[in-house]
């Protein structure tokens, strides 16, 4: 009876131990500006920095700078090649109708088109709402036209995601099937819930069998205008002016910072966010100033608790999740040709809204695990353990079995702002930011002091 006190005991105080390093976390973040403040910078001083730019450079030297500042044991840099696809000039379109007159829609080319050349290209244009409705067309309807993809993102899903998920594949690959038809150019709906004229860019692909025609962004506003003229008048035409072209491939950074553990240095618990951002007018605040800020202010709310990790802490401050990867693929690369013992993988990418909770992509020890702590999560409203998919940037590191997970966000207002000249500093809001800071720190205490066991 004695033995069984004691160990409840134990027990309890372990318990209260955690809530009070953890509740520490929160009131640190909760009263703190010092990560509000680095992402203004960012967003303000260095702004959009698509990978090869001038900005992309100055982002991997604050980020640098800014790690050396807290208590790291060490920073480093680890080199990735990046395309280097360049936006041009000012992208301009024209509706010309001769029945209802004309007007200017804002556009944006997608990321990785090719330009139109400075004469632009003019044509009618013809309005799809799948590939399937496009391949029943045919060629005789589609060659010599623009095709307007027009489908809305489904409004009826509760979680933004999911809905995203439902359109992303006009913007992707609509340009690669278009020209299979002979079309010499595509302008894809935005995909973004959101009413407004902000055209959201974002990579597309083509494909090796078809020619490359240029590909631009109309905001969801606008395209409801081309498409009810379209039905007034079939007939008008579309002109599009885009002068983006691509150099030879460059070479970037991934910035890593880590704190030796104490007592499994071998051991590493990595988290980060991505540093690259579009170009079109926006500051990456959303996507991904605040991912990077996520989770180096978790770093510092760790460093400073004065709690020593067990484990190594490593944050990673990923280039080029925005084109083609390559920062995540080369973080992989090396994790896995040193044979490093990575115990898991978090990153942030859903923007700086209030965290829900955590996704987690793992085997049934990790998944057993984040169910034992579900209570505690619930305490400070993480009440989501969505079991899938978890980012972008750690997914590389899923075929070396290594458990994945990410911080979840009230995605509700994440896909207005996503890839468009909203995606602002002035658009986050401290406190849900700081909730989601200390969120990882609390995961990344507890993943360092428990682990995976039984």
């Amino acid at each position: 009876m004695v033995l069984l006190i004691s160990i409840c005991s134990l027990s309890l105080t372990a318990q209260n131990s955690d809530s009070a390093i953890i509740r520490g976390f929160f009131n640190q973040a909760l009263s703190s500006d010092f990560a509000y403040n680095q992402l203004e910078y960012l967003c303000h001083q260095i702004g959009g920095r698509i990978c090869c730019t001038p900005e992309a450079a100055a982002a991997v030297e604050w980020s640098k700078q800014l790690l050396q500042s807290l208590d790291a044991d060490t920073v480093y840099l680890q080199p990735c090649k990046v395309r280097c696809w360049k936006r041009g000039e000012q992208e301009q379109a024209m509706v010309n109708s001769a029945r209802l007159g004309t007007f200017t829609p804002e556009i944006c080319a997608l990321g990785g088109s090719v330009g139109t050349g400075k004469e632009g290209i003019r044509a009618e244009v013809i309005e799809v709402h799948s590939m399937d409705e496009m391949k029943t067309l045919g060629k005789a309807a589609i060659k010599g036209r623009i095709v307007f993809f027009n489908r809305p993102a489904e409004p009826t899903f509760i979680n933004t995601f999911p809905a995203y998920g439902t359109a992303v594949d006009q913007r992707v690959f609509g340009a690669a099937e278009a020209a299979k038809y002979g079309a010499i150019g595509v302008i894809v709906r935005s995909i973004t819930l959101a009413n407004d004229n902000n055209p959201h860019t974002g990579i597309m692909h083509y494909g090796p069998d078809s020619d490359s025609i240029p590909a631009v962004a109309i905001g969801t506003a606008n395209a409801d205008k081309l498409s009810n003229w379209l039905k007034s008048d079939p007939k008008l035409q579309l002109y599009i002016r885009t002068t983006c072209y691509e150099n030879p491939e460059g070479v970037s950074y991934n910035v890593i910072a880590e704190k030796y553990g104490t007592v499994h240095p071998e051991k590493i618990i990595c988290f980060g966010g991505h540093i690259d951002a579009w170009d079109n007018g926006g500051e990456g605040a959303h996507d991904d100033g605040v991912g990077v800020m996520h989770t180096i202010e978790a770093f510092r709310l760790f460093l400073e608790s004065g709690v020593k990790p067990q484990n190594t802490l490593r944050v990673i401050v990923f280039m080029d999740e925005e084109v083609d990867q390559q920062g995540g693929k080369a973080y992989a690369a090396s994790v896995k040709a040193k044979g490093e013992q990575i115990i898991a993988a978090i990153e942030s990418d859903e923007g700086g809204f209030t965290p829900t909770g955590f996704a987690v992509d793992a085997g049934d020890s990790v998944n057993q695990q984040f169910e034992k702590w579900r209570p505690l999560f619930s305490e400070y409203g993480l009440y989501e353990i969505f079991h899938g998919y978890s980012g972008v940037d750690i997914h590389p590191l899923k075929e070396q079995g290594i458990p994945l997970m990410a911080i979840m966000t009230d995605s509700q207002r994440y896909f207005d702002y996503q890839h468009s000249p909203s995606d602002k500093f002035e658009n986050v809001n401290r406190r849900e930011m700081q909730l989601g800071s200390a969120s990882i720190a609390m995961l990344i205490y507890l993943i360092d002091k428990y682990g995976w066991r039984p």
